[in-house]
């Protein structure tokens, strides 16, 4: 265990003693910590400065990471070994925006030709569609592309389409669905004329339950106006590898994008599943993306450890984590286009590294992956700010920033940044019972009005908000999880907590619809709720 590490004791001790030293104490002693604590690669910029730590401590941290083997398992991720050992599979996203094109080799195959075949595919699709030459089954070119998945083939897709509206083909109308429940189709679709609407079947099976009823809801859809079951092969295309399945939809197989078992659904948008946003920023501005992801993996496994931001970020994560026990990180992005971006990071980290259960199969006896959360600002300023401010909880956060925007109207922008600026000195530095006495507050609400300051944040800085910044931070926080899962000696690439759930959904779906009286074995609980709600509906 890390907790047991020389090191780590050593960073305990540093840290606990950090922790009597302020922020402005800290600043006041060293005028050039901010300049210290700052580093850059792929675009970004990263100041660490504001966090709870001095330089000593950081190299302890460090220390801890390599005694962890984190050079070495950074290496055999890149190499393909097996490192997701509990589906026995190499982890390769990295070889998905490999644009040195170097040789990645999977059991002696070089796995490059078959990635860029697909990218080669993926990217004809799109100037078709893109162009208009694509037509439907009557004739209409395409309008309208609704994908279809979940999880990793949704939140992926979705939120980088969101971000780089700005770069979409504005003609085109896009929309996700994700959700079983049928209104996530019905407000999505609505208004659609299914003669101009192609839709994107995402499930590498092609057995996903949530995904496949979403499918068949669709198709029923398109042939309640199109009327022949010929119109699906014009108006489907498929992301998965079973072809047998994928037929059988209807979906012709030469529409078929595939995808490997060594991509984790939560590391798949640089594959065919970023269809849709190719679709909508075409295949150029996608090579773009893979540009960005390209340079933060080169600087993720060349860098050395001091100068390496996602390393820098995690271990500082891993400190509050462990040592000051911080339950959450909140990321917040002061750029409205990047509104999905906390919710995307909450599958890339929670379902990675929300495990409880070591590399070894022994229960973990100490906290791992946080609860992540944020919404963008400001509109975060005027939620639960006062929290993270003057609060009881201990919460991290990442402040991400643009100095240009796309819609430079009025002075927007630099008011927007003139909070982003605000919050992470105030956080840091606070006001204290002094400065409030000085503005004339009356006694009775200078602790209200107090800031204790010493509120732990990073800034990360890039001149704009492009598809290969993109790339970059997507592989900035991909990387950082994978530092954490090392360290906390987890496997961050597979996801068996998922299954349960679903396990269980699929025997008591049928109880819900059955005709005759089920025989229900559940708990006492499920048992009365399953027979409240056939009553309801009329089954009982």
């Amino acid at each position: 265990m890390f907790t047991e590490l020389p090191a780590w004791r050593q960073a305990a001790a540093d840290f606990k003693q950090d922790r009597k030293t302020t922020l402005r104490e800290a600043f006041q002693a060293d005028p050039g910590r901010a300049k210290a604590m700052s580093v850059e690669a792929a675009g970004l910029f990263l100041d660490f400065s504001k966090n709870l730590v001095s330089k000593k401590t950081m190299e302890d941290l460090f220390a801890v990471a390599r005694a962890c083997g984190l050079k070495e398992q950074i290496q055999a991720m890149f190499a393909g070994e097996r490192i997701n050992a509990t589906e026995n599979r190499p982890v390769l996203h990295t070889a998905l925006r490999n644009r040195a094109n170097t040789p990645v080799f999977v059991d002696g195959k070089d796995v490059m030709p078959e990635v860029n075949r697909v990218l080669k595919r993926m990217a004809a699709f799109s100037r078709k569609v893109r162009s208009g030459s694509w037509k439907g089954h009557t004739g209409k070119p395409i309008r309208n592309i609704v994908n279809i998945g979940i999880g990793g083939s949704d939140l992926g897709p979705a939120m980088a389409y969101q971000a780089l509206k700005p770069f979409s083909d504005r003609k085109l109308r896009f929309a996700f669905v994700s959700n079983v429940d049928a209104t996530h189709f019905a407000e999505e679709t609505f208004g659609m004329d299914p003669e101009e609407t192609l839709f994107i079947v995402a499930s590498k099976t092609f057995t996903t339950l949530e995904t496949m009823l979403n499918a068949r809801t669709a198709r029923a859809w398109l042939l309640k106006k199109l009327k022949s079951p010929k119109a699906v092969a014009r108006h489907f295309v498929a992301v998965s590898t079973n072809a047998e399945e994928v037929a059988k939809f209807g979906i012709d197989t030469a529409n078929m994008f595939g995808f490997w078992d060594w991509v984790g659904g939560r590391y798949s948008l640089p594959s065919a599943i970023g269809l849709p946003l190719m679709l909508a920023i075409g295949p150029a501005r996608f090579g773009e993306l893979l540009d960005g992801y390209h340079a933060m993996d080169r600087h993720f496994a060349e860098a050395p450890f001091e100068r390496n931001m996602p390393v820098i970020l995690a271990m500082l994560g891993i400190a509050y984590n462990n040592l000051a026990g911080a339950q959450s990180h909140a990321v917040l992005p002061y750029d409205q286009y990047l509104a999905r971006f906390p919710a995307y990071l909450q599958q890339l980290d929670m379902e990675s590294n929300g495990k409880g259960v070591d590399r070894q199969g022994r229960r973990v006896a100490y906290e791992t992956g946080p609860v992540i959360w944020g919404e963008p600002g400001t509109n975060g300023q005027h939620a639960f700010y006062q929290l993270i401010h003057q609060g009881t909880k201990l919460i991290p956060a990442d402040f991400i920033g643009f100095c240009k925007s796309h819609n430079p109207l009025g002075g927007h922008h630099d008011g927007l940044m003139a909070n982003f600026f605000a919050q992470t000195e105030a956080l840091a530095f606070g006001r204290t019972a002094e400065e409030v006495r000085a503005e004339g507050v009356p006694e009775a609400l200078v602790p209200h009005k107090t800031f204790t300051g010493d509120r732990p944040t990073n800034t990360i800085l890039a001149e704009k908000l492009t598809p290969a910044i993109l790339g970059a931070l997507v592989a900035l926080y991909e990387h950082k999880v994978f530092v954490q899962g090392v360290v906390w000696n987890v496997y961050s690439f597979d996801q068996w907590g998922v299954q349960l759930g679903k396990a269980l959904a699929a025997g008591i779906a049928p109880e819900l619809t059955a005709e005759a009286k089920p025989r229900l074995a559940h708990d006492a609980s499920t048992n009365a709720l399953v027979r409240r709600y056939r009553k309801v509906n009329g089954r009982a």
